[in-house]
């Protein structure tokens, strides 16, 4: 897919960390792009407009209305979308079952917390994608015969999840998991769907751990032994989108790490 001024994209969770880097590199090759995010990222959403003209929908991607009516509103400003990059996406941790080291009294993994993330994760992404990808079908064929590129993102959480991290490895895992039988469902209406499995990268989230922590994290790559940038996730997805060929992927972005039990 060539990029430019004829293309337009959504990108969910696209005010802040990998989704504004590809947001910003969708931007530089022209494309018009609408952001969908939290109402609480509304005033990043409103700088973002400003700086870059994209379009600010307010989206919990957990609500059937609220991405019904950011897709509305992404369409009428840029017509059909023919890229979703799905960013959207959050984590917590705590162990299946465990014991209080000071009590002794057991406890379970919250199933609330687990439903959470496995919503906003999974659930959230194949809900973008789906009426995405029913857009995406109304639209004529590029010269190749292609209507659409997807990018989801997991994380290498989906393969070698911590201690913890059941929801987060489970809700990852499901990404991983449905990318193939998405591309094959798609397959006939020229839509490509790839997804990108990142590893320890520089996000707003990861700024908020003390330096150590984060000297500490980035030892543990094999090379380059830093922190991922948020811009190479975006060239990675970037590539996903222009290249053809590129499709039914699960690719690790990731300096070799493989990830310790703990």
């Amino acid at each position: 897919m060539k990029l430019d001024s004829s293309i337009s994209a959504v990108v969910t969770g696209g005010a802040s960390g990998l989704g504004e880097a590809t947001v910003r590199a969708l931007v530089a090759q022209g494309v018009k792009v609408a952001i969908f995010d939290l109402d609480r990222q509304a005033d990043r959403g409103a700088a973002l407009e400003k700086e870059l003209g994209v379009t600010f929908c307010a989206v919990n991607v957990t609500s059937d209305a609220e991405v019904d009516a950011g897709f509305e509103k992404a369409r009428a400003a840029n017509g059909q979308e023919r890229i979703l990059v799905n960013c959207a996406g959050t984590g917590n941790a705590a162990k299946t079952a465990s014991r209080d080291k000071t009590t002794g009294a057991i406890k379970h993994f919250p199933l609330a917390h687990f439903d959470m993330i496995v919503q906003i994760n999974l659930i959230g992404t194949f809900r973008c994608i789906a009426k995405s990808a029913a857009g995406m079908l109304s639209l004529d064929p590029l010269e190749d015969g292609e209507r659409g590129a997807i990018v989801n993102t997991a994380s290498v959480a989906a393969e070698d999840g911590q201690m913890g991290q059941a929801a987060y490895s489970a809700s990852k895992g499901g990404v991983v998991g449905m990318t193939l039988p998405i591309a094959r469902d798609l397959m006939s209406e020229g839509i490509r769907v790839n997804t990108i499995l990142p590893g320890i990268f520089n996000t707003p989230l990861m700024n908020a751990a003390p330096e150590a922590v984060k000297a500490a994290l980035a030892a543990s790559v094999p090379f380059p032994k830093r922190l991922g940038h948020a811009e190479e996730y975006a060239q990675l997805a970037l590539t996903m989108i222009t290249n053809g060929y590129f499709n039914g992927e699960d690719v690790r972005l990731d300096g070799a790490i493989r990830m310790a039990p703990r």
